[in-house]
């Protein structure tokens, strides 16, 4: 049986009660939303916060609006069911809706928060082991050693971001709200990311993730979320791409934007997809021709590493698969990707 750590609880009421605390506590303390990645890694000792700061009791945190600009505001403590069942986010920006309705399980969705998904720590399928497991190898880069078990010599960690909420807000050029002892700050959502796979977050650990701000989108906006994984719920991505498509008037690709995840550290922006696709209309012959060239570079860009479950080949053969076919899903309206 895996068993928690000994903690104290604290029950912050305000912002600033929390931001307190984590200043107070330094790295002994630990911020707690929905919970659903903090205790699995308490229980495996990865993280071993003496004071865990929860952040239930502080209701500005918990919501969700379109504010009078048509900017979307969402909690760090919404949760993501909340997110991904709300017709206006679907409506607007589809893709963030459709990456939170992939999130793990309807359970952990109910749980899960926003905030937490953004600030989701690095995965490896050498770190997210029980501590007897990792002890057995002894241990790690990220965690208590100080061996590479994916790049052989490495010394900068290469723990994958997993978390599919990142690239979807990234490709509609989100930014972060953040809260510390030195007040307010706001940064572009692409800016948080570093490419060190231990500490991938460009943030002080006193600094508190309060909401995510999501700029309108225009009336041709279409986008779409793709997720590889081995089963249909639960599982965190092999691979996710998420893609914002802008039309004009006429119907023809204006912008374009595809961000991938779960390859390195940091979500990773394809680039020049914009220039290959743009002037196309979906649907037809050069969209698809367009696609399959973005997909094709992808293939060539994306070098898949044998840092999360699943066959780092498979994973870097599906690459242009899932990138042609979220474009696709996104060209016809942003439906359902299937992967497979």
């Amino acid at each position: 049986m895996l068993r928690l750590p000994a903690f104290e609880l604290a029950r912050p009421r305000t912002v600033e009660e929390a931001v307190g605390l984590l200043a107070e506590h330094g790295d002994r303390a630990a911020g707690l939303g929905g919970g659903t990645d903090l205790v699995p890694n308490m229980k495996h000792k990865l993280v071993t916060p003496e004071v865990v700061v929860s952040l239930a009791a502080i209701p500005e945190l918990g919501g969700l609006a379109v504010a009078e600009d048509g900017t979307l505001v969402i909690g760090a403590m919404c949760p993501i069911a909340k997110l991904a069942a709300e017709e206006r986010v679907g409506a607007g920006w589809p893709a963030v809706a459709q990456a939170a309705s992939l999130i793990a399980s309807p359970q952990l969705r109910n749980s899960g928060t926003l905030g937490g998904n953004v600030m989701l720590d690095t995965r490896c399928r050498w770190l997210n082991q029980t501590f007897f497991w990792r002890k057995s190898l002894g241990f790690c880069l990220k965690k208590d050693g100080s061996e590479c078990h994916v790049v052989s010599g490495g010394s900068r960690c290469v723990a994958a971001a997993s978390n599919d909420s990142a690239p979807a807000l990234m490709s509609v050029g989100a930014s972060a709200v953040f809260v510390g002892p030195d007040g307010r700050r706001e940064l572009a959502l692409e800016e948080l990311w570093s490419t060190d796979g231990v500490r991938n977050k460009r943030c002080e650990p006193a600094e508190l993730l309060v909401e995510v701000r999501v700029p309108p989108t225009a009336a041709g906006h279409r986008g779409a979320y793709g997720k590889l994984r081995d089963r249909g719920s639960i599982d965190f991505p092999l691979l996710g791409c998420a893609v914002r498509l802008d039309l004009d008037a006429a119907g023809a690709v204006l912008d374009a934007d595809a961000v991938l995840v779960a390859l390195q550290a940091r979500p990773a922006r394809l680039r020049g997809c914009a220039e290959l696709v743009g002037g196309t209309t979906p649907g037809s012959p050069e969209f698809a021709a367009a696609a399959r060239a973005v997909a094709e570079r992808a293939g060539r860009k994306a070098r898949p590493l044998p840092n999360v479950p699943g066959d780092a080949e498979y994973r870097h053969a599906m690459v242009p698969v899932l990138v042609r076919r979220t474009l696709e899903a996104a060209g016809a309206g942003g439906g359902p990707v299937h992967p497979l």
